[in-house]
């Protein structure tokens, strides 16, 4: 029998659950007490929150940051010259992989623009850039031509968590439509040895991080900040070989 588990942020509405395909069985329940709990449109704003995000960037940038300047001391040394090719193509690579996260992180986690909307193509551009760099493989199966700005950053970060659940790869299949008053979200992330952390789940959930890395767990916990912010809530399904993110936002 499958191992199902289930963080929710709230009791999910049977009415707006995806029509394609039914959700696996769930055990939900209701957030523990001592989870905060942002207010309404408001992003909860720590000097705490901040340093984990920064660190997670950094973290992010740092590698191929740090293959870009590899790169640049071998075509330096004089005696590593039969190196060029080498040194051209990681700093070509790793350029790329810089430029694809700082775009995105600039949209995720950003205020990357005043426009309320973004285009969806876009946001496939956008996370295809991290998925060019990931072992599992992207399916982006969304019609709609635009989403709020609240949705737009859950769908990119909802998609870059459901990545790092499949760390020997997999597909991710990401869908979003609207019904009358809300916009749902879903990245199905499949594949052998589907897993999240405990600090992811425990972000996802909104509780503060107790044990774990904090790089893993302040990208759920911010996700679960600005669907909160936006008046949705968000929940996570995980059972055999799979890892099904959930998002619902009020249009």
């Amino acid at each position: 029998m499958n191992d199902v588990r289930t963080a929710p942020l709230g009791a999910w509405s049977p009415s707006l659950d995806a029509p394609k395909e039914a959700a696996p069985a769930m055990m939900t329940s209701s957030p523990p007490a001592e989870a905060p709990v942002a207010a309404a449109g408001q992003i909860p704003q720590t000097t705490e929150l901040a340093a984990h995000l920064a660190a997670r960037l950094c973290h992010d940038f740092i590698s191929p940051a740090s293959a870009i300047m590899s790169g640049v001391d071998l075509l330096s040394d004089p005696t590593a010259q039969d190196m060029r090719d080498d040194a051209l193509n990681l700093i070509s690579a790793s350029a790329r992989k810089l430029t694809d996260m700082l775009a995105f992180a600039r949209v995720a986690f950003g205020a990357s623009a005043t426009a309320e909307t973004f285009d969806c193509e876009a946001l496939k551009t956008l996370t295809e850039g991290v998925f060019a760099h990931v072992r599992p493989n992207l399916s982006w199966q969304v019609s709609l031509p635009t989403l709020q700005k609240p949705a737009a950053r859950a769908i990119l970060n909802m998609a870059q968590i459901a990545a790092s659940a499949l760390p020997t790869g997999g597909i991710a299949e990401a869908q979003a439509y609207n019904d009358e008053t809300h916009t749902r979200i879903t990245l199905d992330a499949r594949g052998l040895r589907a897993r999240l952390r405990p600090e992811v789940i425990d972000g996802l959930r909104g509780l503060p991080l107790a044990e774990g890395l904090g790089g893993h767990w302040v990208q759920a916990y911010y996700l679960n900040a600005l669907v909160t912010a936006a008046g949705g809530r968000c929940d996570v399904t995980i059972s055999e070989e799979r890892v099904l993110l959930r998002a619902d936002l009020p249009r």
